[in-house]
């Protein structure tokens, strides 16, 4: 279910100036996750579906000012539609499509990229392997997980592994964890943590000081391209 459009962004897909759809419902329930209204049940039937058709228009009509569009959630690979419409994005919008996941889908996402309907796949990596389940705030399936990292690396035409480092459930020593985690990889981002309206509202940790930021950006050895958002 589609449930927010974003007409231009110049920050959310590396190299374009990009259309943003918001997609409803996830299977995780990360306490600091910034969109409760796109993940919890009760806000998310409070948002009204917006229609394939809708979207394809809107897009058509930024042809010239836009040269893609992000799918991000809540978790795309749980939309039902998602292949037609990418399918749809292709061929009637003919538009460079990045999506934002979770990992959790493998098989799906192997799929996407080897039909050729994305080109540039963003996963977020929610922590070190021991502590994950804690971060995503539900039991995760971690050979799932570690088939999506192997599955962008060797399909996707471009990509980045992502982790937003929140205070509890990333720490430094995570990072080195993390690493051996993902292997060789292309990008490494750390995404700074933002206090704010969150999937758990209790949740109140201070965001970290750059410092410490620049001390974990030391520690990646993995990823040729590293940095901090």
């Amino acid at each position: 279910m589609i449930k927010g459009f974003q007409g231009i962004s110049l920050i959310d897909y590396p190299g374009h100036v990009a259309s943003i759809i918001f997609v409803g419902s996830c299977n995780f329930r990360c306490p600091f996750c910034h969109n409760p209204e796109l993940v919890l049940p009760e806000r998310l039937k409070l948002l009204p579906d917006i229609d394939e058709d809708e979207i394809i228009e809107k897009l058509k009509k930024r042809k010239k000012m836009v040269d893609g569009v992000e799918i991000t959630g809540g978790e795309p690979t749980l939309y039902r539609n998602l292949i037609n419409f990418l399918k749809r994005l292709k061929e009637e919008v003919q538009i460079d499509v990045k999506i934002d996941t979770n990992g959790s889908n493998p098989e799906l996402l192997q799929r996407i990229l080897d039909e050729g309907l994305c080109d540039y796949v963003a996963m977020d990596i929610k922590s070190s392997p021991p502590k994950y389940s804690k971060a995503c705030g539900v039991n995760v399936n971690l050979e799932a997980i570690k088939r999506s990292v192997e599955i962008i690396k060797e399909r996707a035409p471009d990509y980045e592994f992502r982790t937003t480092v929140v205070p509890c459930f990333v720490e430094v020593e995570d990072i080195p964890l993390i690493c051996e985690f993902l292997g060789k990889v292309k990008r490494y981002i750390l995404q700074r943590y933002q206090k704010g309206e969150l999937v758990d509202p209790s949740f109140s940790f201070e965001p970290y000081a750059d410092s410490v930021l620049h001390e974990m950006l030391s520690k990646i050895e993995c990823a040729e391209e590293k940095l901090i958002r």
